[in-house]
């Protein structure tokens, strides 16, 4: 398994949590927990934002990746 496609599965996992992490934040009623976790969901889009750019230079970078 390549790195890229190591990669794209981290992003894949990444933005599952997210959207979890969103659903929690919509169903609870506690005010404090939707705080909570809307900050994870902000913590968390961080994550994925620097996964997506790291896997946007292997794929410029990665033999098979290039056209």
């Amino acid at each position: 398994m390549t790195v890229g496609t190591q990669m794209q599965q981290a992003v894949a996992s990444c933005e599952s949590a997210l959207a979890s992490i969103k659903g929690f934040a919509l169903e609870t009623e506690d005010q404090n927990a939707k705080q909570m976790f809307q900050n994870m969901a902000t913590q968390q889009q961080t994550v994925l934002d620097n996964l997506n750019a790291r896997l946007q230079y292997i794929q410029s970078e990665e033999p098979q990746f290039k056209n």
